[in-house]
């Protein structure tokens, strides 16, 4: 199935073919997302299973979002030239095989490498698959739709794709607290290739049809030339910070330090439900986000709110650490999270340029990875040094600032993006 990539979506809400397409991409991306989420209760904890530093653990956490901040923009400009659909299957078959590196990292045996070595390895090979999958999950939707029912549609694809991430978190922590880690990496990586093998079954193609496309030296000048777009980055980069490099780098710690159980569960257990809830949150709030940006005069109006809930739910886990505010603050956390990514994205769709989406998508994408891997090189270390409760209250101040900047930054006229004046290659 193939959809050209016309300057103005030929597709309109009441064509089947907008849920077959978005349908199509959730169902591709699904499990990619169980995948990644049996990694964050699992690999917080290497440092007393192979006896490496937290430094080396938090550099493990960050590697594959530094490689998707590099590749995240050069994916966007091969999505953008020869279509969705082969990037994306190859990025979720590298996203499939990755696990499996999980399980030689824990014993290297002949390999010349230390364990350690191997999870950085793979991690950032997971950091390139998932550049083509998320920058082409978006690109696929913002093509299909229009700014009437765009915000719906990037939001169920949000929420359908997050919900993965839950089911992973859940398997993590719970098959590496019954079996141990090499079975919860191989059920991940087994989930990784069955996204693949789906995503070739059903997945269509939107081609690069553009007649002219900016090449990536002339992003810079896009971002420096309208506030929107570093605005729109900027507050990626934050939520990004938080809840990918602070929160699911931190949670095991937390529940450990504050002796947070929940039945015979140990810490690992505990944290797995924990990120479980906060994303289960974050999944039905984008459900639902999008669709309500439709409906207002800004899409603002809903990014403001959730950054205030992210703010609460980190200051509850940071003054009132328990069972019952644990679960609550990550809900919040869960929610402020939701609420911003849809809209976010929406509002960058309708201002992109028809040949320079995928593009577009990758800068956004350069400055969420850009905030996912500072936050676990600055979350372990921290968390050494002052306690997790108080890291929590800082991330809360960050949360309320962050808003602010959206205050100041993103107007309600989703007014379009002039592309830069495009010089021929020699």
């Amino acid at each position: 199935m193939r959809f050209p990539t016309p300057s103005k979506p030929a597709i309109d809400d009441e064509n089947p073919s907008v849920p077959v397409v978005v349908g199509a991409v959730i169902a591709g991306v699904f499990f990619g997302g169980v995948g990644g989420g049996v990694a964050f209760p699992t690999l917080p904890t290497l440092k007393t299973v192979l006896g490496i530093s937290s430094f080396v653990v938090g550099l493990i956490l960050s590697v594959n979002r530094f490689t998707r901040l590099l590749l995240a923009t050069p994916a966007g400009q091969v999505l953008d030239s020869v279509g969705t659909r082969r990037p994306m299957l190859a990025g979720l078959f590298v996203q499939g095989l990755v696990p499996f590196g999980y399980v030689v990292g824990l014993d290297p045996g002949p390999l010349p490498l230390s364990s350690a070595a191997v999870f950085f390895l793979s991690r950032a090979l997971w950091g390139v698959g998932s550049a083509f999958v998320f920058v082409g999950a978006f690109s696929t939707v913002t093509h299909v739709t229009t700014a009437e029912n765009r915000g719906k549609w990037v939001g169920y694809m949000r929420g359908g794709q997050s919900l993965g991430f839950p089911a992973g978190l859940i398997l993590g922590g719970l098959l590496t607290d019954l079996y141990g880690y090499s079975e919860a990496f191989t059920v991940a990586g087994a989930a990784g290739l069955f996204a693949a093998v789906v995503a070739f079954v059903v997945l269509p193609n939107v081609e690069g049809a553009a007649a002219s496309t900016t090449r990536l030296r002339d992003l810079p000048a896009v971002v420096r030339a309208d506030a929107r777009v570093l605005g729109i980055g900027a507050t990626n980069l934050a939520v990004r910070f938080l809840y990918a490099g602070i929160l699911l780098s931190t949670v095991v710690l937390y529940t450990r330090e504050f002796d947070i159980g929940l039945g015979s569960l140990a810490s690992t257990g505990v944290s797995g439900i924990v990120m479980a809830i906060s994303v289960l949150a974050m999944s039905v709030t984008t459900l639902l986000v999008g669709r309500l940006s439709d409906t207002l005069p800004s899409r603002t109006y809903t990014v403001i709110p959730s950054l205030g809930l992210l703010a609460g739910g980190f200051a509850l886990l940071g003054l009132f650490p328990s069972v019952e505010s644990t679960v609550v603050g990550v809900a919040l956390v869960g929610i402020g999270v939701g609420g911003t990514g849809p809209p976010l994205l929406a509002y960058l769709g309708d201002i992109a340029p028809g040949g320079d989406v995928g593009k577009l998508g990758g800068v956004y994408n350069v400055f969420g990875d850009l905030g996912s891997t500072i936050g676990p090189l600055v979350a372990l270390p921290l968390a050494s040094t002052v306690g997790v409760g108080v890291e929590y209250l800082v991330c809360a101040g960050l949360a309320v600032l962050t808003a602010a900047m959206v205050l100041a930054t993103l107007d309600g006229d989703p007014e379009p993006l002039r592309s830069p004046e495009v010089v021929p290659d020699d």
